[in-house]
Order: structure tokens, then sequence, then C-alpha cells
């Protein structure tokens, strides 16, 4: 891994519609100082139709074993899993799927750091082809978002910045 992937601002940005886009980000707002996460439901890869909050569990688990969860929810998300299954579940009985994963960072930009990287890698996880949101959120208030997806025919990521438009 080399590093964190920044924004590529070359590119154009993604767009969502702005009710999506503004759910995500008032979410972020509420659990600021705390990341916040959650996912995103589609009917096709690239396609966000709803999204979901999922529990950000990664003070308690900070709280439990700092040795093996040295970040708290202020640098870092752990989706709880029973918020997940139950998103999964409401995602098949539409016959959807999981199109996207979100979360914030605090008192930083919108990057995809090398533990979001980490994440989105990690051996077994459910979503491989979601692309990954990262709502900026600097003292209480949202900056900028975007969107990190898989490059084809390469481990990396890119990313390009997130703009919500009227349906």
């Amino acid at each position: 891994m080399s590093g964190r992937i920044e924004v590529n601002r070359a590119l154009p940005p993604v767009t969502i519609s702005a009710r999506l886009l503004n759910a995500l980000c008032e979410h972020a707002r509420e659990t600021h100082p705390e990341e916040c996460c959650g996912l995103l439901v589609g009917a096709a890869p690239g396609r966000f139709v709803f999204s979901r909050r999922c529990q950000n569990d990664m003070t308690r688990l900070h709280r439990r074993d700092p040795a093996a969860h040295p970040r708290d929810g202020r640098k870092a998300f752990h989706m709880n899993e029973g918020d997940t299954l139950r998103v999964l579940e409401e995602a098949e009985a539409k016959s959807q799927l999981v199109t996207g994963v979100y979360h914030s960072h605090t008192e930083a930009g919108p990057y995809f750091s090398e533990l979001d990287q980490e994440y989105a890698r990690q051996p077994g996880f459910p979503f491989p082809d979601a692309q990954h949101i990262v709502i900026s959120v600097i003292d209480g208030l949202v900056g900028e978002a975007a969107v990190f997806r898989r490059i084809e025919a390469s481990p990396g990521f890119e990313g390009r910045l997130l703009r919500g438009e009227a349906p």
C-alpha cells in the first residue's frame, strides 16, 4: 500500500441525488466528533438509491481492548455487525445490493486512508464491489465529500469529489 489516496481533482465529480447526499452529511454532523458510518443500497454497482445508518462500534471496541483497537470513534470506524446484516437482508429482500460504504473523517479532508484501504481489502469483506464515500467534517461543518472506487486491472483506488444533484 502506498499511503493514503487523495481526490483526483482533474476528474469530473460523481453526482448522486441531493437528498441522499444531504442524508449522509446530516449523519456525519450528528455523530461529530466521532466518525459516522453506513451503507448505500442500489439496483446495480455504482447506483445509490437509499442509505442506512450503522452504529460505529469503534469506541466500544477501543475501551474494551485498546491494544487491539488503538483508535477510538474519533479516528476510525467499525460498523456494527447486526446493523450490517439487517441492511444486507433489507437489500436482498428488495432485489438490490449494497453498492456503497460511507463514513466521515473528523477534522480532516475526504481522503482514502491506509486504514480505509485495509478495510476495503480485508478477506471476506462482504461488499467487494462497493464504492466508498468519505465525508469531511471540520469544526462540526461538512466540507467536501468524495467517492473512492476500485480501479479495474489495478489493486488501487481512485477518488473523485461527490456532488449532490436535484432529481
